[in-house]
Formats: C-alpha cells, sequence, structure tokens
C-alpha cells in the first residue's frame, strides 16, 4: 500500500484546551514534528498549522486544525485535496475514551464511536476508509461527565502513561511512512516497538 503523506492530530486550539486530554492528538503532532525538525506554521487556506516532513523519497504534511474539533474535516479536506491525498494515505491520532491511559492501538476504517472529530472527517471525506491511531485517555465511567472529561487535563500519572503511549506510536511511524501499515499495526500491538521502528526488517 501506499505511505501515509498526511497525519492530522485532532484537538482544540487556544492556550485553554492545550493541555487537556482531548489534545493528545496535537500532543502527537507535536512531537513528531519536534522529532523530524519540521517547524508547524498556520496556513489559512487549509484552516490550520501545517508542516512537511520529509524522509528520503518519502514526503507527508502534517496538520493540526484550527477550527476546533467538530469542524476538523473542514482542514482535513482542504488540504488533501489540494495535495491529493487519498483517505487510505491518512492517519487521523485522536484521544480514545474506550482505551485506558498507556494503550495506543491503530486501525483502518470504522466508525467514529461519539468523536466529534472523527465525525467531522468522515462527513467531508464521504468515507471512513481512513487510519486512525488511537491514543487511550480511559472514560470518566458516566456518559453525562464525557464531555467535561474530555475538557480537563490528566493528573499527573496518567500524563506519563498517554506520554508512553505517544511514544510507542511515535516508534511505528517509521513503518507508516513506509506503507507497512500491517505490519506497523501487528507490531504496536504485539509490543515489538523496536522492531515496528525498521522498515524492511520483515
Amino acid at each position: 500500500m501506499a505511505g501515509i503523506r498526511l497525519v492530522v492530530g485532532l484537538g482544540n486550539p487556544g492556550p485553554e484546551y492545550e493541555d487537556t486530554r482531548h489534545n493528545a492528538g496535537f500532543w502527537f503532532v507535536d512531537r513528531l514534528a519536534q522529532d523530524a525538525g519540521v517547524s508547524l506554521r498556520v496556513e489559512s487556506k487549509f484552516h490550520g498549522w501545517v508542516g512537511r516532513l520529509r524522509h528520503g523519497d518519502e514526503e507527508c504534511w502534517l496538520l493540526k486544525p484550527s477550527t476546533f474539533m467538530n469542524l476538523s474535516g473542514r482542514a482535513v479536506v482542504a488540504l488533501a485535496h489540494f495535495y491529493k491525498i487519498l483517505p487510505d494515505q491518512i492517519l487521523a491520532v485522536h484521544d480514545e475514551l474506550d482505551l485506558p491511559p498507556g494503550q495506543v492501538k491503530l486501525k483502518r476504517g470504522g466508525g467514529h464511536a461519539g468523536h466529534n472529530g472523527l465525525r467531522d472527517m468522515i462527513a467531508h471525506l464521504t468515507v471512513p476508509d481512513f487510519w486512525r491511531l488511537r491514543i487511550g485517555i480511559g472514560h470518566p465511567g458516566d456518559r453525562n461527565r464525557v464531555a467535561d472529561y474530555v475538557l480537563h487535563r490528566p493528573g499527573r500519572d496518567e500524563q506519563e502513561m498517554i506520554d508512553a503511549a505517544i511514544d510507542r506510536g511515535l516508534a511505528i511511524w517509521p513503518r507508516l511512512l513506509a506503507g507497512q501499515a500491517e505490519a506497523a499495526m501487528l507490531a504496536l500491538h504485539t509490543g515489538d516497538a523496536k522492531r515496528a521502528a525498521r522498515p524492511g526488517s520483515d
């Protein structure tokens, strides 16, 4: 398969949201950009912060929408259409209520499970067949508390576990860029992060 050409971190702009659980996708993209030495700059035509990552012959765009979570698809589709990026070349990174802090899972397609960022991406792309990196943040135990829960910062222990999950997601990034998503998923889900980080080591 073709490699990932667009990584979109889902989150909300503004300092009041910066450290909240709902911004785990932003945290991932910030770390990926930092590790790759990529600067993210405001691009008004793409409704967000954008950077270009290059590794050998591979090229990928990084995106943090500035539209707020429930309008994320507007930014994604603007950039994807401009650069002719197909849905299965897109990786959405987002917080996941159904996984505890410290867990991270990769999958392709599926529904939105009530996540407004995914919901809007599916609506704008018209298909759900993009990749998702799901960063566990845990569940408050009561669905009526979800909105408040995701818009608050995690405790210190939780944050350390979420950061560790982001590290494991970053370890499989070389495989995703090289078009080895299935191998990356297997390595991530079996905990073999070192093997995941070595493209071509099948």
